[in-house]
């Protein structure tokens, strides 16, 4: 039985045991459209992250089954923007989403922009897409309906 070595211990005979594998990011795209042949088309990579990001955060606390704590819950924070909501607490809240729930981004900076007299709010997200490396942005604007 003959023993591997790495390069590094003299043997170049054999190949050393490493793998690398790039994953490429894919989901559906949801808005459904159709292509010629029938199919669904597909988002890749960076907007297939942007789109799960944008999608957790829409996504209030309860809404998913089996999974409270899943979700932005921003729409809670329309109702309360002029009692005990803050910038800072929302981007906390934000940032700790995404570090929870969606592993294939990594939080640069948030920015969040109150608009007590119309009930709304303006939310920057910068993330990083950690199999490319690339960043990415997502703009949210979010207004209470009445």
């Amino acid at each position: 039985m003959a023993r591997v070595f790495a390069q590094e211990d003299g043997n170049l005979s054999t190949r050393p045991v490493t793998t690398s594998r790039t994953a490429s990011y894919t989901d559906i795209d949801l808005t459904f459209t159709n292509k010629s042949n029938g199919d669904i088309f597909k988002k890749t990579d960076a907007a297939s992250v942007k789109q799960a990001v944008k999608n957790l955060l829409m996504t209030n606390n309860g809404e998913k089954p089996f999974d409270y704590y899943f979700g932005g819950n921003l729409n809670s924070y329309l109702f309360s923007l002029s009692e005990d909501a803050d910038n800072v607490d929302i981007e906390e809240s934000i940032a700790l989403a995404i570090e929870n729930h969606e592993p294939r981004a990594a939080v640069m900076g948030v920015q969040v922009l109150l608009k007590e007299d119309f009930n709304a709010m303006d939310v920057l997200v910068q993330f990083q897409i950690l199999n490319t490396l690339e960043t990415a942005e997502l703009n949210l604007e979010l207004t209470r309906l009445r």
